[in-house]
C-alpha cells in the first residue's frame, strides 16, 4: 500500500509539471472577402498551426472620441461579427481552434493605449461604447465556442484610469461567454495591467527588444532574452497563471530585434537572416517552458501566394525562410 500511495503522489507531481500543449498561434488577418479551404489549409500545411487569432475591428476617429464604430457594412468583410464568424467556421474544417481578439483602429494609425478622454463625461460614453463592442464579440465567441476570448488589446491607458470599469466588464463577459479570457497587454505594459487575476492567461504582445545588431546573431538574440524572460515569468508566478502570447514576430528587415513593435517605411533594408534569428531565439527560449502557453505569430494573410516573399520586409512569414523556423517548432508537439 505505501509503494502504491508513493506511486499515486508522483503521478499527481507529473500531472502538475508536465508540460501542455502549446498554443502554436497565427494572428489571421480581417479581408474583403469569405474565406474557403485555400485561405485557410496554409496554416497547417506550411507552419502546422493548431491555433487562429480572428480579428473583428472597431474603429475611433481620434485619441480623445469616445465612439467607437464596429460592424457596419463599410469594413471590409473579415473585421465585422459575420466575416469573423465566417473564418472561424473555415478555421474550424483545418481543426484550428479560434482565438476571438477584436481590435481597435484609431485614425491615421494612433498607438491604442494612447487613447485618453478629456472629460468624465467623455469616459464614460468610451465605456458604453466598449462595453457595446466587445459583448457583442463575446457573445460571438460563445456562439462559436471559441476556445479562448481576448477582452482587449493594448489599451493601456483606459485599463489603468478606468480599472473598476474594467472589472465589472469582466464580470458581465463572463456572464455571456464561458471559456478562457486573456487580455493583450503591450510589451511594456502587462507590469501594470491590473486585472490578470480575473483571466487565465497573462498576454502579452511580445514585442521586446533582443538585440541592437544590424543582423542579430541567434546567440545575442539568446541573450537579449536573458533581462526579460525571469521578469516575464515572475508574473506567470505571481498569479499563478500561464503566459500566452498574444502577438509575436519580428520583421525581415535589419535591427530587427532592436525595436521590434516598429512597422514604420523608414525600416526598409530586407534582412531575412535576422527574422531567422530573432525568431529562432523566442522559441528556444519560450515554448519548451511548463509555465508558458504559446503564441500567435504576427501576422498571416489569407492569400497565402501573394503574401510575403523574399523581398518583403513586413511581419509576415508568409514565403520566407522562417516559416520553416515556425513549422519546425510548431511540430515539436500535435495537439
Amino acid at each position: 500500500m505505501r509503494f502504491f500511495g508513493i506511486f499515486l503522489l508522483f503521478l499527481s507531481l507529473s500531472s502538475c509539471t508536465s508540460q501542455t500543449k502549446k498554443i502554436n498561434g497565427a494572428s489571421f488577418v480581417a479581408y474583403g472577402i469569405p474565406v474557403d479551404e485555400s485561405h485557410t489549409e496554409p496554416l497547417v500545411t506550411k507552419i502546422n498551426a493548431n491555433f487562429a487569432a480572428v480579428m473583428p475591428f472597431g474603429f475611433i476617429r481620434s485619441l480623445n472620441n469616445p465612439e467607437i464604430i464596429h460592424n457596419t457594412e463599410r469594413q471590409w468583410f473579415g473585421e465585422t461579427r459575420a466575416g469573423a464568424k465566417q473564418y472561424s467556421e473555415e478555421l474550424r474544417k483545418q481543426n484550428i481552434k479560434i482565438m476571438v481578439k477584436p481590435h481597435i483602429w484609431i485614425r491615421r494609425g494612433e498607438f491604442t493605449g494612447f487613447l485618453n478622454m478629456e472629460t468624465e463625461e467623455d469616459w464614460k460614453a468610451l465605456e458604453n461604447s466598449y462595453t457595446n463592442f466587445i459583448l457583442e464579440y463575446a457573445q460571438l465567441a460563445q456562439e462559436i465556442d471559441a476556445e479562448i476570448f481576448c477582452i482587449g488589446t493594448e489599451l493601456e491607458n483606459f485599463t489603468l484610469k478606468r480599472p473598476k470599469y474594467w472589472n465589472n466588464l469582466i464580470d458581465d463577459i463572463k456572464k455571456i461567454y464561458k471559456g478562457k479570457l486573456t487580455y493583450a497587454a503591450n510589451w511594456d505594459e502587462y507590469k501594470r495591467t491590473p486585472f490578470w487575476g480575473k483571466l487565465d492567461f497573462i498576454g502579452i504582445d511580445a514585442y521586446f527588444p533582443v538585440s541592437d545588431e544590424q543582423t542579430p546573431t541567434f546567440e545575442k538574440s539568446m541573450e537579449g532574452w536573458l533581462k526579460h524572460k525571469p521578469v516575464i515569468k515572475s508574473y506567470s508566478d505571481k498569479f499563478q497563471k500561464p503566459i500566452l502570447f498574444t502577438e509575436y514576430g519580428y520583421r525581415s528587415v535589419d535591427y530587427s530585434g532592436k525595436e521590434p513593435w516598429k512597422f514604420d517605411r523608414s525600416m526598409t533594408e530586407v534582412n531575412l537572416e535576422a527574422q531567422v534569428n530573432t525568431t529562432k531565439a523566442l522559441y528556444e527560449t519560450f515554448w519548451q517552458e511548463d509555465w508558458f502557453a504559446g503564441g500567435f505569430i504576427w501576422k498571416w494573410f489569407v492569400n497565402y501566394d501573394k503574401s510575403g516573399g523574399k523581398e518583403n520586409n513586413q511581419f509576415t512569414p508568409q514565403n520566407k525562410p522562417v516559416e520553416q523556423v515556425i513549422k519546425t517548432y510548431y511540430s515539436l508537439e500535435k495537439s
